[in-house]
């Protein structure tokens, strides 16, 4: 399963790139990542009209797209589609941050689930 990252250099600069998830374990017709701890969980609804300028990420966290997409744009320029179901990594915590444009639909319903 790949998810996209969204990291930051030590200039501050964000950037993407793939990250795959290892698996752990397999049984029957399933597989497992190791467990990872969280610290807390975010449901959200952003209407058409949502988009922010410049900003970092209030901290570590995936962020699951469960429908409808956005358009990332992170500080080197490069911008992502993440469309429904697939999921972000954000570490750009300090610095220029990333550009988040809604793209598509009436509501994105996305979950954050907090790493620090």
């Amino acid at each position: 399963m790949r998810i996209h990252n969204l990291y930051e250099d030590e200039a501050g600069v964000s950037h993407f790139r793939d990250v795959e998830v290892e698996w752990a374990e397999s049984r029957q017709s399933n597989k497992f990542s190791s467990r990872q701890p969280a610290s807390g969980i975010v449901f959200r609804e952003t209407t058409k009209d949502y988009t922010v300028d410049w900003h970092p990420a209030p901290r570590r966290q995936y962020v699951i797209n469960l429908d409808s997409a956005v358009h990332i744009t992170a500080g080197d320029g490069e911008t992502r589609f993440i469309g429904p179901g697939e999921v972000v990594l954000v570490e750009d915590i300090t610095g220029k941050g990333h550009i988040s444009k809604f793209v598509g639909g009436a509501m994105r319903r996305s979950i954050f689930v907090a790493l620090d």
